[in-house]
């Protein structure tokens, strides 16, 4: 018992560390930072993001969320920078090198030849002493005063100061570009993500039959299109005009209220005033009205005309939740 207690202080020393290191990034957000947002919005080449060891693990996720906010970038390893895939790198684009010493001997020997090429150099760095910091154009300051291990010396505050740092960066470009949740959608198409941005009840609605009975049929044929259709419900039609709904659950009260049903009509059992909702409409949206209602359907009108059906397992079946 007494060393899961010890765990847990270590665990929560550790969280403590690392948000006292993310807290100590305020004051790195200055000039320079503010210059490398400029330098890039205005970029006519990609951003190459490099490194070595953990700190090119943090540069793959930050190459990730650059180009899913609209930033086209590319990750190149440092090592293999310096084993033929210089090539990569053109001399519009911006390199943006993460390293905590600054001092690592291959990017040492990268950076004299991304001086050749004549591309500007960021530095994510932690020693602005260093020679990485010396040699680049831009600095971003993510210098930390320990690192969350007991032994100071696995990289854990150090590489989550890089990983904030790289978000507070995208995100300003995102803000910089004008970046809206369409061009998110556009860049996202699959997944539950995408399809809450961009998919819509029309994409859905005209795969299932549209249940409908007229305001006069009779009991027999309301349970017959209810239960052919499999939608749970059928809309209640005057003509064109849209007059009500009737459920499953519908049935349900009315059986337990009436003992004669031979004169019954779909008008005697249908629930006045139905939700509905437009083709155009995202699904997600659809989705918050049924919660909101506790229901499982919605009726798709358009300019006053029933058109079908979405219901909630159509949703989910999107992975939509």
């Amino acid at each position: 018992m007494k060393k899961l207690k010890a765990l847990k202080t270590i665990a929560i020393n550790t969280i403590k560390d690392e948000a006292t290191a993310i807290a100590n990034l305020v004051k790195y957000v200055d000039s320079d930072f503010l210059n490398c947002v400029d330098l890039i919005l205005h970029s006519k080449g990609r951003v190459i993001v490099t490194g070595i060891g953990k700190s090119a693990i943090i540069g793959q996720k930050m190459v990730a969320t650059f180009n899913s906010t609209g930033t086209p970038a590319t990750f190149l390893h440092a090592a293999d920078a310096i084993h033929g895939d210089l090539g990569t790198i053109q001399k519009e684009d911006i390199v943006l090198c993460l390293s905590k010493s600054g001092e690592t001997p291959e990017i040492k020997i990268l950076i004299p030849l991304l001086k050749e090429y004549g591309s500007s150099l960021i530095a994510i760095v932690g020693n602005r002493e260093s020679y990485l910091a010396q040699q680049a154009d831009l600095i971003i300051d993510t210098t930390v005063s320990k690192e969350a291990c007991p032994n100071n010396l696995a990289p854990t505050s150090s590489t989550t100061a890089q990983l904030v740092m790289g978000d507070a960066l995208a995100v300003c470009l995102l803000e910089a570009r004008g970046f809206t949740s369409d061009d998110f959608a556009r860049l996202h198409p699959g997944g539950a993500i995408g399809k809450q941005l961009y998919l819509k009840v029309s994409d859905i609605y005209t795969n299932n039959q549209a249940p409908k009975v007229n305001h006069d049929d009779d009991l027999k044929k309301v349970i017959i299109e209810i239960s052919s259709k499999r939608l749970g419900a059928t809309a209640v039609l005057k003509g064109n005009k849209l007059l009500g709904i009737i459920t499953d659950g519908d049935l349900r009260r009315m059986l337990e209220k009436n003992s004669d049903l031979s004169t019954l009509t779909a008008t005697d059992i249908m629930s006045e005033n139905p939700r509905t909702i437009a083709p155009d409409t995202l699904v997600v949206n659809a989705l918050s009205i049924m919660r909101q209602n506790n229901i499982t359907q919605l009726l798709v009108v358009e300019k006053k005309i029933y058109k079908g059906v979405i219901h909630l397992h159509d949703i989910l079946r999107e992975g939509i939740l």
